[in-house]
């Protein structure tokens, strides 16, 4: 035959297993530290700014609309955009929120 047999070689000591698996393990926990647990704090601020939404706090929503809450329901909120002008979006659409006298400050 032209083709020589190929054979695996015998593991050296008894800790080649764990160390192969050390490069990987490493990777998970600077994917946890790097990724997954600011995504999870973030998350957490996010829904704790949203449950402390009240009347008259003033808010930018997702789609960038500037305005102060007028209106709060269970799901959604009323935001006063301009005078007698106001709409309704899900409170989960709030994404920041302004400190007061902001939109003062923007007219």
């Amino acid at each position: 035959m032209l083709i020589s047999n190929a054979y695996a070689q015998a593991a050296v000591g008894g800790d080649s297993g764990f160390i192969g698996f050390l490069p990987i393990i490493l990777m998970f926990v600077l994917l946890y530290f790097l990724m997954i647990r600011p995504q999870m704090k973030r998350a957490k601020e996010t829904k704790s700014m949203i449950e402390a939404l009240q009347k008259g706090d003033e808010v930018i929503t997702a789609g960038g609309i500037v305005g102060r809450i007028s209106k709060m329901g269970e799901q959604y909120l009323t935001i006063e955009i301009a005078p007698n002008t106001e709409i309704s979006v899900q409170k989960a659409a709030v994404q920041m929120l302004l400190p007061k006298g902001t939109l003062k400050s923007l007219q």
